[in-house]
């Protein structure tokens, strides 16, 4: 019996011999690079049991896709054995990823008459490290960085029990053979209490409780901590790591902690408390009422209409807050807990790299010496219409594949320069990595190149081709031509990429196309145009621009994403409005700037044209006063969102409209936003709030997808529509589409498990490029159009 799946480093081994003791059956069963095999023999009775149960009853980490058996001659042996694994042949198994501290080990952790005691490092075969201490495969102790702990006779023993939750559980250690914890303190900076001799976690917890920030060692990577209710601290922290205004992300000792604050229904709390324990984006509470006075610092999520919540997935960090402590009291139960690198840097992995890159960031470092071998950054997801959306998918997902309704060539595709995620493919499996970064920094492709061959060690596939996007100067573009070494390089455009990605997510064959709607910030067109307001009628194989957001000149390109009044201004000249004195976004311009501008945009220097959906949101938030500076990614849009929850009244406005112009002899159909735009500009002159304002314009939007849909629809009789890019992470505004287009009669696609972001996009650009079809009888793949 070979069985394939998530079936190594998850108990399963342990599992089949215990199955097969209560069935009185002999034989043995071993880890191989296929997959777990088993030989059994007994009774016939039994050993039909043996296969009816093997899948429907195994360990709740495993993950089994495949059963396949075969009759062998009876060896006529007696009991049951797990034998070695052999090393060396081709992967085919499926590592399981990292996994939080089960309910038993916690108990374990906090009882004082279990020999783990707040041992740091407790685990077993249901929960803890598993993808970011793999080194090799199959997966075994020898194989992973734990092979440096040898077993002291008692975790041995347990590792030997069948009857013991630990047997086999290749991480298993403890106290006396264990990892070790230590606090290191920085020179000049700010100390508890502290010497060798004391515990590390209460001296951490001192520091924190005091204002200082650590570098607290996790699963994938470091983390920077501080209390999350110290505003000196926070912003201290802000300040040090480049952060601007971009939310931060909290742990918490209880779910109790933030109840108050936030809206919590089953799907939150089950994504909050689950094996994973993502980020949890959660809508805050009008009415909050923080617990005990414990709210959490102004500075730690400005402007955001959601605080990010977790709860502790290890030991040390439920350590850290306050399990097992003599006083829980004494240190904070609230933890900014964020990446520790600088803003736009991959997260910190290595120890002397950490005391080194983080020494302007810590005060203090939390580590141990269990080497971390994958980076695995955390991961981030928040619940739409009652359905889980992921934004960034990392730690508890990867390297989990995802089905593919479609066989793929073996193929590596590079995703884009924003939120890089890269992609394996073969067969009818893909394998997304864990989040890298952004591509504007060495380090980040170095850590590219690094996570690509670690992910091919791992599943085996060795691609043939690479699949990029069509920008020529994206640097995940450049990246790949660098490493083709010979094989073909495929560019894929942009949101045909993302439009692909929700096809393959959805299950769709391919075989009829669908309404793509694809809204972000930007995306490199045919037509050399920032692409970004699309409406594609599109299949794996092609697709045709139906429809598009007026153009409008980007003026300085960055420049005009980094000030949100400087695409207002532009998009009211567009428009034919005067930008009048009294709009926040001319008084939020210079005056010398807005006369460079101004001749800028006379003469289109530097003026590329958009039809950035994106930037349409930032310019109607800053023409509402709402964010003119951002300082990080899509800051003013998530502020727009944010006001738009505020407003007392969402009655829709049928001011606010796009003008649709003609579709004819193949020319896409546009939608200019200049009535809208004069809309906005008069509500905002005569005083109506912001929040309404916001309001009206998501409900425009969501007009404008449904006009486009059905105009689609009547020409082309397509009836089902993909929703998909960074812009559809906006809930009010996925929400609104998707109502909508359901009540008009449509099929609507959405994201649920891979981000609609640029975070999804190797997987668009996987099947797109790598798509084997019928009439490929040698697999050749079938490219995009050129």
């Amino acid at each position: 019996m070979v069985v394939r799946g998530v079936v190594q480093g998850v108990g399963f081994r342990p599992y089949v011999y215990g199955l097969a003791t209560e069935l009185r059956l002999a034989g043995h069963v071993t880890n191989t690079v296929d997959g777990v095999v088993a030989e059994v023999e007994g009774d016939p009775a039994d050993v039909a049991a043996f296969c009816a149960r093997i899948a429907p009853d195994a360990p709740p980490l495993a993950r089994v896709e495949s059963v396949e058996t075969a009759d062998v001659a009876a060896c006529g042996g007696s009991g049951f054995t797990i034998v070695p694994s052999p090393q060396g042949g081709a992967v085919r198994t499926l590592v399981p990823p990292d996994t939080a501290t089960c309910d038993a080990c916690l108990a374990e952790l906090a009882d004082p008459d279990d020999r783990r005691h707040l041992h740091p490092f407790i685990t077993c075969t249901h929960c803890g490290p598993r993808f970011t201490i793999v080194t090799g495969m199959p997966y075994d102790r020898a194989q992973t960085t734990m092979a440096g702990f040898p077993m002291c006779p008692d975790c041995a023993r347990e590792y030997e029990d069948p009857s013991d939750r630990r047997f086999h559980a290749q991480p298993v250690a403890c106290p006396d053979c264990g990892p070790r914890l230590r606090l290191v303190t920085a020179p000049g900076g700010p100390r508890a209490t502290h010497d060798p001799g004391t515990d590390p976690v209460a001296a951490a917890r001192r520091m924190l409780a005091a204002g200082a920030i650590l570098a607290v060692k996790g699963l994938g990577g470091y983390h920077l901590a501080c209390d999350a209710t110290d505003g000196d601290a926070v912003a201290e922290l802000r300040r040090r790591k480049a952060r601007g205004d971009k939310p931060f992300a909290m742990m918490v000792a209880d779910l109790a902690d933030i109840e108050p604050l936030v809206h919590l229904g089953p799907l939150e709390r089950e994504l909050l408390g689950g094996s994973v324990r993502p980020v949890v984006l959660l809508r805050r509470r009008a009415d909050a009422r923080p617990r005990h006075g414990a709210a959490p610092a102004q500075a730690v999520a400005p402007g955001s209409p959601d605080l990010g919540i977790m709860l502790p997935y290890t030991p040390v960090h439920h350590l850290l807050l306050g399990l097992g402590a003599p006083d829980p009291g004494e240190g904070p139960r609230l933890l900014v807990m964020t990446s520790g690198n600088l803003s736009g840097e991959p997260i910190v992995t290595d120890d002397a790299e950490a005391l080194t890159r983080l020494a302007g960031l810590a005060d203090a470092w939390l580590l141990h010496d269990r080497p971390i071998h994958v980076p695995c950054d955390d991961s981030v997801v928040r619940v739409c219409d009652g359905e889980q959306l992921t934004l960034r998918r990392s730690r508890g997902y990867v390297p989990l594949p995802v089905s593919l309704p479609v066989a793929v060539a073996p193929a590596l595709a590079v995703g884009g320069d924003l939120k890089n995620t890269f992609c394996l493919g073969e067969e009818r499996r893909a394998w997304l990595s864990a989040h890298i970064g952004d591509m504007d920094d060495l380090a980040t492709q170095l850590a590219l190149t690094s996570a690509e061959r670690q992910l091919e060690s791992v599943t085996g596939v060795r691609p043939g081709l690479l699949a990029a996007d069509r920008h020529p100067a994206y640097r995940s573009t450049r990246w790949a031509r660098q490493q083709a070494a010979g094989r073909p390089v495929v560019p894929v455009q942009h949101h045909h990429a993302h439009v692909a990605a929700a096809m393959a997510e959805n299950g769709l064959d391919g075989t009829r196309p669908v309404i793509g709607v694809a809204f972000d910030g930007t995306g490199y067109g045919l037509d050399g145009a920032v692409w970004g307001g699309e409406f594609l009628l599109a299949d794996y194989a092609a697709f045709t621009r139906f429809a598009h957001l007026a153009y409008v000149p980007l003026p300085g390109g960055d420049a005009a994403v980094r000030r949100p009044y400087r695409m207002a201004l532009a998009h009211l000249r567009s428009a034919g409005l005067a930008a009048d004195p009294g709009l926040p976004c001319a008084r939020a311009c210079p005056t010398e700037e807005l006369t460079v501008l101004e001749r800028q945009l006379e003469r289109s220097l530097n003026c590329v044209p958009t039809s950035s959906m994106g930037r349409l949101f930032d310019a109607v938030s800053s023409l509402a006063g709402i964010c003119h500076n951002a300082g990080y990614e899509a800051q003013a849009a998530i502020e727009l969102e944010a006001a738009a929850l505020r407003a007392p009244v969402t009655a829709e406005d049928e001011r606010y409209t796009f003008r649709l112009g003609p579709r004819r002899d193949g020319v896409p159909l546009t939608a200019d936003p200049a009535p809208l735009l004069a809309a906005v500009a008069h509500d905002v002159l005569a005083g109506t709030s912001a929040a309404v304002v916001a309001a009206r314009f998501h409900h425009a939007v969501a007009r404008l997808v449904r006009a486009v849909c059905d105009r689609a629809r009547s020409e082309t009789g397509v009836e089902t529509v993909a929703l998909t890019g960074g812009v559809f992470a906006n809930t009010v505004l996925s929400s609104a589409c998707a109502q909508g287009l359901r009540e008009d009669g449509f099929t609507v696609l959405r994201h649920r498990l891979i981000p609609p972001n640029d975070g999804g996009l190797a997987l668009g650009q996987l099947v797109v490029a790598a798509r084997v079809t019928d009439r490929s009888a040698s697999g050749t793949p079938r490219r995009e159009p050129q």
